[in-house]
């Protein structure tokens, strides 16, 4: 575990027992927003979840990068404003970690969300729709609880009817 990231999950746990949900370190008053754990973007995977958190790797874009993304309002409606590292990964193949959340029953799933954080942890909470990708798979997937790694073609979405900011589509799951 790196420093960083090792400071950072000090400071979130201090955060978490002042407001009296997690265990008690010296850290920041209750009611101060506690820091933004890079990894997870604007998720947070709490270090009481039942699931790992993601492992870092270096051939993923990670979810941080994502969350680099402000809204602004357009006549009566918030637009997504991307950065111009993100939509310079607009049509381009890459790959993305995360958890499945399957959209239908079913042990392989063709379409499907993919979250920064578990959504089935009830101690982590899920961010905003920068923190899911909607995923177009080439082949069905087998749904894991797991993390899991998939590539395909990325696509910025600026005025998607669903309201999701990103979709992957002709996904493949990759190790």
């Amino acid at each position: 575990m790196s420093t960083e990231h090792s400071i950072r999950r000090r400071q979130w746990l201090a955060w978490l027992g002042a407001a009296g949900i997690g265990p008690v370190l010296s850290g920041p008053a209750s009611g101060q927003a506690p820091p933004e754990p890079p990894e997870h973007g604007g998720a947070y995977h709490s270090p009481l979840s039942a699931f790992a958190p993601l492992p870092r790797r270096e051939d993923v874009i990670p979810w941080s990068t994502l969350a680099q993304v402000s809204q602004r309002v357009e006549r009566t409606r918030l637009v997504p404003v991307f950065t111009p590292d993100i939509q310079s990964l607009h049509q381009k193949t890459v790959r993305l970690q995360g958890f499945m959340a399957p959209l239908d029953p079913g042990e392989r799933q063709s379409t499907f969300l993919l979250s920064a954080v578990p959504l089935t942890c009830p101690f982590c909470s899920p961010g905003g729709a920068e923190s899911i990708i909607q995923v177009i798979a080439r082949n069905p997937i087998r749904y894991s609880m797991e993390g899991l790694v998939v590539e395909g073609r990325f696509h910025v979405l600026p005025n998607d009817s669903l309201g999701f900011f990103y979709r992957l589509t002709d996904a493949v799951s990759v190790r």
